[in-house]
């Protein structure tokens, strides 16, 4: 267990620095131009959350998402003990990640974002985005493709920095770190808990469809129903 809690703090750490500080170097890079920024951000994290996933997932399942291991407790893959061991190192993590990324760029270790962000577009925006994000991760690997899953999990999460309005955050352990950041992909304190709550319902959703698609483990090439 001590070494599953690690292997989830250590992703989450790596995966806010990962996050914020491929951000804080798009703003650097490409100073005037946004779109390019998040183009930066995203191609980024779209290289390097499947990196993070391969090297903890035989360890811990590489969660590094509260809904991710809600989910998995939900569905009966994860005992609720576990949630509550992993949920409060994912969050620590990130945090963590947020100081590293900060003082790597020189910046001050901990200083809250002044990014506002919620409104009801980008609430909406998590609640697809998160619903999304679980539903590529178990109805993969409920069918039999879970090698896939980190790449799949990546292309994803790249993909939804420009689908979604929110940039994709549908992961409450990484809003909360991105809060001690003033930078690029930070995110005000009082933007938080709007999209803590609507990753949450996204989890729900995506639980919902995760059971329609795929209702119960199969082989790889097997139907769903079993036919």
């Amino acid at each position: 267990m001590i070494r599953r809690i690690a292997a989830e703090f250590l992703g989450s750490a790596l995966l806010a620095a990962l996050v914020i500080g491929s951000g804080i170097a798009a703003q650097r890079l490409s100073p005037t131009d946004t779109g390019l920024q998040l183009l930066e951000n995203a191609f980024a994290t779209a290289l390097g959350l499947p990196v993070i996933i391969l090297v903890f997932v035989a360890v811990s399942g590489a969660h590094v998402n509260p809904v991710v291991s809600l989910v998995d407790a939900a569905l009966g893959g994860r005992r609720w003990r576990d949630v509550a061991a992993y949920v409060p190192a994912q969050v620590a993590g990130c945090i963590g990640g947020a100081v590293l990324a900060n003082t790597m760029f020189g910046l001050p270790a901990l200083a809250l974002s002044a990014t506002e962000r919620m409104d009801p577009p980008r609430f909406l925006a998590e609640i697809i985005a998160t619903a999304g994000l679980v539903l590529v991760v178990f109805v993969l690997a409920r069918t039999g493709r879970g090698a896939v899953v980190p790449w799949a999990v990546g292309a994803y999460i790249g993909a939804a920095y420009f689908f979604t309005s929110s940039s994709s955050f549908a992961n409450p352990a990484i809003t909360i770190g991105r809060m001690f950041s003033d930078t690029f992909a930070g995110i005000a304190p009082a933007s938080a808990p709007g999209f803590v709550l609507a990753q949450l319902i996204g989890g729900a959703v995506g639980v919902l469809a995760i059971l329609w698609f795929a209702p119960a483990p199969t082989a790889r090439g097997e139907a769903v129903d079993g036919s």
